[in-house]
């Protein structure tokens, strides 16, 4: 297979430069983000109508621009992000002939929560399947970064049926759910998510996160993480989900069936990589790769890596059944 390659860090738009036609959903701060490729992947964000027992939400996504040979590869986000988060591994994925999803969850992102529903657990996972069930349809390539996996687990486990195969991305799959903060009184907890969409705590975990990032590109990607804040009910959402307890899935993860590929920045300051190697223990059809030199989101820091592994990870069962014919040839 080719090597899939993408220039390190996107160079700011131009001035004078054709400006993109997003979709009229998106907050209107979209205009102020210079990184070109979340500004494409950004004008692709549409909205479908998935049917949950009480209302229906139109929930935001990115389709593949056309139908893979393999299940599809369906991406999923961390904590409090979106879809924006794969900007730069998106593409290289769609070059690879990988019929890609990426799909907002529940109470994150840019679907219209306007009628809110409870954000918990239960109705995020339910309505992934909602959204898998009407649209995306078979087995998936399920992969989820950081907060991202533990969603990733818990939906394999709910629902094998959906899953092929998972992705596990610098893992957050053995934090207790939001622990002491469930307990909190509703108003400390609106508190804390002020707190949680402010743009120096957003720049400060961009600092933790990756390694040796320029001033210029840091300001531009607190802004692009922070887009989806910006809707009037983000902050109801989030305390819901916070006050919910949030994933717990330690008890699930040696329930998963699905083969797993493993992947994790050697310098993450956010979930240590000695926690890569408990999980590969722990999911024994698995595989672990280790990037040097990054941080806590390779997706992003790392993305002609992560592509490239994910690609190969989707095709190696066809690559066996190749070898077996070629076998049974000679």
């Amino acid at each position: 297979m080719a090597v899939l390659t993408l220039s390190a860090v996107p160079p700011p738009i131009a001035a004078g430069a054709r400006a993109d036609a997003f979709p009229p959903f998106l907050p209107k701060q979209v205009e102020n983000i210079k990184d070109s490729y979340a500004r494409k992947l950004a004008s692709r964000i549409e909205r479908l109508p998935v049917n949950l027992s009480d209302n229906c939400i139109m929930s935001s996504c990115v389709k593949p621009l056309v139908k893979g040979e393999t299940n599809p590869v369906v991406l999923l986000h961390g904590f409090d992000s979106s879809c924006l988060e794969w900007r730069y591994t998106y593409p290289l994925l769609e070059d690879a002939g990988l019929e890609t999803w990426a799909v907002d969850i529940l109470g994150w992102g840019f679907s219209d929560l306007e009628q809110l529903p409870a954000c918990n657990v239960a109705n995020k996972r339910n309505h992934f399947y909602q959204l898998w069930k009407s649209y995306i349809k078979k087995p998936m390539i399920l992969v989820g970064p950081s907060l991202g996996a533990a969603i990733a687990i818990d939906f394999a486990v709910i629902h094998p049926e959906a899953v092929e195969k998972l992705v596990l991305i610098d893992a957050s799959v053995y934090a207790e759910g939001t622990g002491d903060m469930a307990n909190l009184p509703r108003a400390i907890a609106y508190a804390g998510v002020s707190i949680l969409k402010s743009f120096p705590l957003r720049f400060w975990v961009n600092v933790l996160a990756f390694r040796g990032l320029p001033l210029s590109t840091n300001l531009d990607w607190t802004n692009v993480g922070r887009l989806h804040c910006r809707y009037p009910w983000w902050e109801d959402a989030s305390v819901d989900f916070m006050l919910s307890g949030g994933y717990n899935v330690t008890e699930q993860i040696n329930q998963v069936k699905q083969r797993a590929l493993i992947v994790w920045g050697e310098d993450d300051n956010i979930i240590s990589k000695e926690l890569a190697v408990k999980l590969h223990a722990e999911l024994p059809n698995s595989i672990l790769r280790q990037i040097p030199d990054c941080g806590h989101l390779p997706h992003v820091e790392k993305p002609n890596i992560v592509a490239n592994l994910i690609a190969d990870f989707v095709q190696e069962d066809s690559a066996k059944e190749a070898e077996i014919v070629s076998l049974k040839r000679n």
